[in-house]
């Protein structure tokens, strides 16, 4: 049988009443925190850096090769961008009239 006098209700003590409130407050402090973190990392990792799109070259809509060049690669500078071409040339051009500055052969080392 059970007795009933041993589920008496005895009074919580005030410390434990006072973690009880604490280990609650920092429960909700800690979702909030995540949900901004969250929050903030999906805002910036959306929108574009103004540091990248600074980065990327403008290069002319058309490139005019002389006739017996075949392009490979193309990169930009500041003021110029060049061309890599098949028959071991780099040809560098000025990015705001889009004449040719320099032809220079590569030389590559015999095997």
């Amino acid at each position: 049988m059970t007795d009933d006098t041993s589920h008496t209700d005895v009074p919580e003590p005030s410390s434990l009443r006072k973690l009880r409130v604490l280990v609650t407050v920092l429960m909700w402090v800690m979702i909030v925190g995540m949900v901004s973190v969250v929050g903030l990392l999906v805002l910036r990792l959306s929108q574009p850096s103004p540091s990248a799109q600074a980065l990327v070259p403008t290069l002319p809509s058309e490139i005019n090769l002389p006739d017996e060049a075949r392009p490979l690669a193309v990169t930009a500078g500041a003021g110029w961008y060049a061309v890599v071409t098949e028959d071991d040339r780099i040809l560098i051009f000025d990015a705001s009239d889009g004449a040719l500055l320099q032809d220079i052969p590569v030389l590559l080392p015999q095997q």
